[in-house]
């Protein structure tokens, strides 16, 4: 809830209930993958440390879009991890496991998505959506 300038709560607005959702899924996400805080400021676009533990509150916050859309990669990252193996497990080890498959190039896909940019996200999505397509 927030409040009004006359001392009324009032509903959050959808953009910032939006923020809530993604920054909780977001977390729930990192939690599971054991992401360091480095890890999860790299993931979120390089976010100060400040910003990455303001948002680990759960504010109900609007936030930026490129931040939705980066969450947004996550999450269908994490939905065809999950597809694939048959426990959050083995999900989530895969996440740190070096591959010499395109575009990891000896690196694991956490370790790639960590570079900072949203075209990392995309093509490990890309990636991980076409290897449950094909199983």
């Amino acid at each position: 809830m927030t409040h009004s300038p006359d001392g009324l709560s009032q509903a959050p607005s959808a953009d910032a209930m939006r923020g809530h959702v993604a920054l909780k899924g977001f977390f729930s996400i990192c939690a599971e993958w054991q992401c360091s805080a480095h890890e999860m400021t790299q993931l979120l676009g390089g976010v100060s440390r400040a910003t990455l533990s303001q948002y680990q509150n759960l504010p109900y916050v609007k936030l930026p879009n490129e931040t939705l859309e980066r969450i947004s990669y996550l999450l269908g990252i994490y939905k065809s991890l999950r597809s694939m193996y048959p426990t959050a497990e083995r999900a989530s080890r895969r996440m740190r496991l070096s591959t010499d498959d395109f575009p990891f190039v000896g690196e694991s896909a956490l370790q790639y998505m960590t570079r900072g940019t949203t075209e990392t996200l995309a093509l490990t999505r890309r990636y991980f959506e076409a290897m449950h397509a094909s199983q």
